[in-house]
């Protein structure tokens, strides 16, 4: 862990008192700088930082915005560092969405994160009615915590290095047709000396979606290692997952989506997230468009396995590729080497050690 102090950037506008007064908790007793926005005089590389970003009622950060486009524009530039977020907003909207654009937009430029690194206030904190009857506290109170707990996980957080790394890798494609799987056999094959791999596929008919159980019968067969609806998803897939490193969603583009089965496969995770940690466990995806938006898939990603169901995200989590025709992946210009970086990323989150 870094011995410098927590690196906090506050992105201007007018920020609320109750954003100050946060703030101000959350980092009582603790070392910290803060800043702004990132200049060329603060050398973000390897540290711990907290993005803690005000945003008024339409949801509308300039300066916020200004620094999106500081870390799209910047791939490196948090090298090494660990990241966690606090929105404060004045609206019960828009809040998730600039969360999740701030952690992709992070993320690419090399900073990883905790499972669950996000802490987010709505207008009325309403989001914290449970964590304050669990603590049995105000909700002001319970977003205070929330944030001092977001400040400690980030500045002790170290990713589990394993020496043979074992995967799971979920998807919902025919092999027949799909750019995505063809491209994961790229990966695939530069991964297979160094890792375990389990491959899943959730084809139609094998998986059926959450159908949301009252929370006591979710625990009930989630401390059984079980779920309600049965099926592939506690046959193998709730083993494979306790089991693995990292899980690696294949995720062709639908309608700027996730699958209608992947979308299941994370929805019923929730029985087993009841009972089992998924802190030590990476996520990485391979998404593939036939015409544009896999950023919309990529946060997808974030906000339901990394913000949600907590897994930890490594730097450049995902290989974002465009293609439309069954086998044009593959004959992408320099595919070969992109498929080859990203099978790198994954050994060296995992394992600690340069390939």
């Amino acid at each position: 862990m870094s011995d410098e102090p927590l690196l906090v950037i506050c992105p201007g506008g007018t920020a609320s008192n109750r954003y100050a007064l946060t703030l101000e908790s959350a980092l009582d007793g603790r070392q910290a700088q803060i800043v702004s926005r990132l200049e060329p005089g603060v050398s973000p590389a390897g540290r711990r930082i907290l993005f803690a970003i005000p945003l008024p009622k339409d949801g509308v950060n300039l300066e916020f915005y200004q620094l999106l486009s500081v870390l799209r524009q910047s791939p490196g530039l948090l090298s090494g560092c660990t990241g966690g977020v606090m929105i404060d907003g004045e609206n019960d909207l828009y809040t998730k969405a600039a969360a999740r654009e701030l952690v992709l937009a992070a993320n690419g430029a090399h900073c990883r994160f905790p499972g669950r690194p996000l802490v987010e206030a709505t207008g009325g904190l309403r989001n914290f009615t449970v964590q304050a009857k669990n603590a049995d506290c105000s909700l002001e109170e319970a977003y205070h915590l929330a944030v001092r707990d977001l400040c400690e996980r980030v500045s002790s957080f170290a990713p589990p290095r394993r020496q043979r790394p074992k995967l799971c890798v979920l998807h919902a494609s025919s092999r027949k047709t799909s750019n995505t799987l063809a491209l994961w056999g790229l990966v695939r094959e530069l991964l297979e000396a160094r890792c375990d791999i389990t491959e899943i596929g959730l084809r139609n008919g094998t998986l059926e979606d959450c159908g949301g159980c009252p929370y006591t019968t979710c625990l009930h067969f989630g401390e059984k290692g079980d779920c309600f609806y049965g099926g592939v998803m506690v046959k193998e897939v709730y083993p494979a997952i306790r089991e693995c490193d990292a899980v690696i969603l294949l995720c062709p583009n639908y309608n700027d989506a996730l699958s209608a089965n992947l979308t299941a496969a994370v929805n019923r995770l929730t029985a087993l997230y009841r009972t089992t940690s998924f802190a030590d466990k990476a996520v990485f995806g391979i998404v593939v468009s036939g015409y544009s938006g896999g950023d919309l898939v990529a946060s997808q990603l974030v906000s339901s396995l990394c913000m949600n169901k907590g897994f930890w995200l490594p730097p450049q989590f995902t290989m974002l590729e465009t293609a439309n025709d069954a086998g044009t992946a593959v004959r992408l210009p320099g595919i070969e080497t992109r498929a080859a970086a990203f099978a790198d990323r994954i050994l060296t989150q995992l394992t600690g050690m340069e390939h």
